[in-house]
């Protein structure tokens, strides 16, 4: 099996598809069976015209493609390359004999609730559980049931991995699908996505960008997405109002922390109830969203319920840096045994990039630092998909590579 990237930055969106086609010619030994496309919104208004030239220069099987204000691929020349705000297509092209493909397009209204029974699920989504498939996602960003969708996956297939991102272009956002049996189509709400099944595994690495201050605590009260009262971890420890714990946090800090954290200040829920001894990764990062100086409760972007933990995050550059490099060297050293990776695609925020670290091709050159040579495709999105604790979540100012391999 094969996955091969290409990049190409060329104005024209016909030099551009010719670029990229003609790499991936000079690679690819076997058919073209599957594509994933990101493009800049520099080639917006040709946009109808992009699946057709596309599928003249490469018979693809099926198709799946998004626009982004990032783009992410490979030079001619071998290098690795995050292109921003400029004209850009990343196209990854597999070729996947021992794998089967399967694609699909999901509107919101036809979303199955969530007390339904997995047959919903699986007649909406066309592919058995039982065949372990994993899930490759890409939604345009207004879509409202997202969460819905991921929390059924999860419930329907409990050991496949989802990952993914919300398109981003800053003029349009479209969905490039092209499946057997369907005509090329260009869809402007919904979610297309992959499964793969067979002898092919995708594995994630999730880099949220923060680093833990202080020590956990407890929820003791909270409504919705509201904290009302927290206590330390020990028992029998009183509660209070969370805003006077973070007071208490912030003047413990040193300067440049204090300093940090009345801009990069983020709230980390706790995924393993039973997990003693917390530690970076085992939490979901969740924007605090406000605070009531009066009650002293705290509002963050989740839903929150008693006895849940909680601690407090701070973000920047050098914590990025830390927090990816830290994921991409222990999946290394956990999967050494596996076979080399086939390809990734790394969904990266549009909060990363130039405008965090002040220097291009940051996480991909990471990246390839652990995995030289693995062809790398992706965009910087919306919003990004992907595990943390077993669960799968749509994140912000995080990176999700998908690893894609030969299962042994």
């Amino acid at each position: 099996m094969q996955w091969v990237n290409a990049l190409s930055t060329k104005p024209s969106l016909e030099g551009a598809i010719c670029e990229v086609a003609e790499q991936i010619k000079r690679v690819l030994t076997g058919s073209p069976d599957l594509g994933i496309l990101f493009i800049s919104s520099a080639y917006a208004s040709d946009y109808p015209r992009l699946l057709p030239l596309l599928l003249e220069e490469l018979p693809l099987k099926t198709l799946i493609g998004c626009g982004g204000g990032g783009i992410v691929g490979i030079r001619g020349n071998g290098r690795i390359e995050e292109v921003e705000e400029t004209a850009a297509i990343s196209l990854s092209v597999a070729y996947l004999p021992k794998a089967k493909v399967h694609s699909f397009h999901v509107l919101d209204s036809a979303l199955p609730d969530l007390d339904d029974p997995p047959s919903a699920w699986i007649e909406l989504l066309g592919i058995e559980p039982h065949e372990r498939p994993h899930f490759i996602l890409l939604s345009e960003p207004s879509v409202t049931g997202i969460n819905n969708l991921l929390d059924g996956l999860d419930f329907v297939y409990p050991d496949s991995v989802k990952v993914g991102g919300l398109s981003s272009s800053p003029v349009e956002n479209c969905l490039f699908y092209y499946a057997p049996g369907s005509p090329p189509t260009i869809y402007q709400e919904g979610i297309i996505g992959l499964a793969l099944a067979g002898e092919i595994i995708v594995e994630a690495v999730v880099a949220q960008g923060c680093r833990p201050i202080g020590d956990p605590y407890m929820i003791t009260k909270g409504e919705r997405n509201i904290i009302l009262e927290l206590s330390d971890q020990e028992f029998g420890a009183k509660s209070y109002p969370p805003l006077e714990a973070l007071r208490n946090l912030l003047e413990s800090l040193d300067d440049k922390d204090r300093q940090l954290a009345q801009s990069s200040l983020f709230v980390g829920l706790a995924r393993d109830e039973f997990k003693m001894q917390l530690k970076q990764g085992d939490f979901l990062i969740r924007n605090l969203l406000g605070v009531d100086p009066r009650a002293g409760a705290m509002a963050i972007g989740d839903k929150v319920r008693s006895g849940q933990r909680i601690q407090f995050h701070l973000r920047d550059a050098q914590t990025s840096l830390q927090d990816l490099e830290y994921f991409l060297q222990d999946y290394q050293e956990k999967n050494s045994y596996q076979n080399p990776p086939l390809g990734a695609l790394m969904f990266s925020c549009l909060g990363r990039g130039q405008g965090l670290y002040g220097s291009p091709n940051f996480d991909s050159t990471l990246f390839s630092k652990y995995f030289p040579g693995t062809s790398l495709g992706g965009f910087f999105c919306n919003g990004e998909i992907g595990p943390v604790g077993g669960l799968t979540f749509l994140h912000g100012y995080t990176s999700v590579f998908a690893i894609v391999r030969e299962s042994l």
